[in-house]
């Protein structure tokens, strides 16, 4: 009788190296069609050169030169990374206590709550943005609700169309972005450990302290880097409520692409946000690990 060899060790590692490979493949594929490949050729582009006739293939650095000569476009890098870190900050006080009342709470309140939390993202992100046109504007809610008190004689310009009034809306369409970390985190904090700190002496601002705060940590940090990463490239909120003292380098970017018709330097302005991009996950993954931030890993 004739019977098959037994598989080795070695041929099932291989055929399953196969299958999680086969596995994988679509995603792959489909990472390298929609990110790494835009990504590559927006940097290829970044060296080529912009006529009158259109982007010219070639391999000049002088996209490069015309940032770091010009001191407007680091300046407004640099404007940028101040207004994501001030929205990260402001996000971050606004939905630590959020998410902390969240944690404490019980049955259906806590899911009705959450609930709430969530509803205002189920519409549009233009949509969340438009919606501060008819509060902040001349005539809109605030400066109507003003008038009619007698606080003011006429309308108040200073609420829109300023950097303020882009911190106010990227604060509002990222909180949740800082709050569902911050509340993942809280959520698996032992109550053995809070019930042993107060049997210890400890009173609520200690315990905070010394207790919660520490263990909610990596879901500070994933909050404050996702929002910090969104805000950065933010487009469409200092488009809508900035003005002219409230533009990103964003826009910046896509007036090279939409206005100017400057490809070549419109990319070269994208690789070089990028590079700050990356330098800033480079610096984040020292405290904490990626996979935390994207895919909600464990510390």
């Amino acid at each position: 009788m004739n019977s098959r060899a037994a598989p080795t060790p070695v041929s099932r590692r291989w055929a399953a190296t196969g299958a999680a490979w086969g596995l994988a493949l679509p995603a792959v594929v489909w990472l390298l069609a929609f990110a790494v490949a835009p990504i590559g050729f927006m940097v290829a582009m970044s060296f080529w050169k912009s006529t009158i006739f259109g982007t010219r293939p070639g391999f000049i650095f002088d996209n490069y030169g015309r940032i770091f000569a010009n001191p407007l476009y680091l300046q407004q890098l640099l404007n940028t990374l101040r207004i994501a870190v001030l929205t990260t900050i402001i996000s971050l006080i606004v939905s630590y206590p959020v998410a902390l009342a969240l944690s404490q709470l019980k049955g259906r309140k806590k899911a009705v709550l959450v609930l709430l939390l969530f509803l205002p993202f189920w519409t549009s992100y233009v949509v969340r943005t438009f919606v501060w046109l008819p509060i902040l504007g001349r005539n809109g809610a605030i400066n109507q609700a003003l008038l009619a008190a007698g606080l003011i004689d006429q309308p108040l310009d200073i609420l829109l169309y300023n950097e303020g009034s882009v911190l106010l809306g990227l604060v509002y369409v990222y909180t949740l972005f800082m709050t569902l970390p911050i509340y993942v985190a809280l959520e698996k904090l032992d109550p053995a450990l809070l019930e042993a700190a107060r049997d210890l002496g400890a009173r609520p601002l200690q315990i905070f302290a010394r207790v919660i705060l520490p263990l909610s940590l990596p879901g500070v940090i994933s909050g404050s880097l996702m929002v910090f990463l969104l805000a950065v490239g933010a487009y469409v909120t200092p488009q809508l409520l900035g003005g002219p003292s409230g533009v990103m380098f964003g826009n910046i970017i896509a007036g090279q692409f939409l206005s100017n018709n400057n490809w070549a330097f419109g990319s070269a302005l994208a690789v070089a946000l990028i590079v700050v991009v990356f330098a800033v996950l480079a610096v984040s993954s020292r405290f904490v690990r990626l996979q935390q931030v994207f895919v909600g890993g464990r510390s």
